[in-house]
């Protein structure tokens, strides 16, 4: 991992966490926050095409493993990891907070079953945020939020059907998979709030030196 910092910070967390309602809250604040993600509500226009991407993914999910191999599934999510990577170097201010970094995209690349991959070593190589911040769900407010399972991909359970079992075994593979990726970086965890309002305001103290 690349011992360089920049001009942001991330906001991490298992599925089903509530990151992108707090990013829409500090992006919403006053003053409010530049945020930086792949989540169609926070792309603009002229990034139509990382949309198109996600919508690929999605399409390459029902296949993988048999018409479509963990390794091009890496490859379509490494346009999303450049993205990210791309516009976080245009961090300035310090208000600026990246929705999960490559952390886990590649933490769910080698859940898919891509072990040592050359792009790794790349996206690791990539600038290191000035802070971690990593939002902390219950297992059962996951569950609750992703639907009781209806709301689930394939890359965040485990098993051939999205069970309440399979969830919780894929999203404590998850957590330990970033917690590795992250280990050498300043970190908060933030523990479950009351409301989206409190989540966003837990978080903003957390960043409050990265905001001067």
């Amino acid at each position: 991992m690349s011992g360089d910092t920049s001009g942001f910070a991330v906001l991490l967390g298992t599925d089903f966490a509530g990151k992108s309602t707090a990013l829409a809250q500090l992006r919403a604040g006053s003053p409010p926050w530049c945020v930086v993600s792949t989540d169609r509500e926070f792309l603009g226009p002229e990034h139509a095409a990382i949309d198109e991407i996600r919508g690929s993914v999605a399409g390459v999910l029902p296949g993988l493993g048999t018409g479509y191999t963990p390794e091009f599934l890496a490859g379509l999510l490494q346009i999303a990891v450049l993205h990210l990577r791309d516009q976080a170097a245009r961090a300035v201010g310090g208000r600026t907070v990246v929705d999960s970094y490559y952390y886990k995209i590649l933490a769910k690349c080698r859940l898919a079953g891509v072990r040592d991959n050359p792009m790794f070593d790349w996206w690791r190589s990539f600038p290191q945020p000035s802070r971690v911040v990593y939002l902390r769900v219950s297992e059962e407010s996951a569950w609750r939020r992703c639907g009781r399972g209806a709301r689930l991909n394939r890359l965040e359970y485990e098993g051939g059907r999205p069970g309440r079992d399979g969830f919780a075994r894929y999203q404590r593979a998850l957590d330990k998979l970033m917690r590795e990726e992250i280990r050498q970086l300043p970190v908060t965890f933030v523990d479950e709030q009351a409301s989206p309002q409190r989540t966003a305001l837990a978080i903003q103290e957390a960043l409050a030196d990265e905001a001067l």
